[in-house]
């Protein structure tokens, strides 16, 4: 129930899956999630950090721990049937 509480956070699934493809800067996530605040940026990626999902790299730029990277390829058949579920309205 732990991580159905974070990951049900608004912006939580947004921003990890923005970091699927590697580092990114809190300016360049901020853009990314057009609409969030950057109060809200900064509590989630800090609550995400504590989960131990993502980290700050040397540069400050945000990346996907292991633990992240595990989460992502946990939430991938998600994605897998979003595709499909998306399909029936384009039918």
């Amino acid at each position: 129930m732990a991580a159905l509480d974070l990951l049900g956070r608004r912006w939580s699934l947004r921003i990890i899956w923005e970091l699927r493809d590697g580092p990114v800067g809190f300016r360049d996530m901020q853009a990314r999630c057009g609409g969030m605040s950057p109060s809200v940026l900064s509590t989630r990626l800090r609550e995400l950090t504590e989960a131990h999902i993502t980290a700050a790299d040397a540069d400050q730029r945000w990346q996907l721990t292991p633990t992240g990277h595990d989460l992502l390829r946990a939430i991938e058949p998600l994605q897998a049937w979003s595709d499909n579920w998306a399909q029936t309205f384009t039918e």
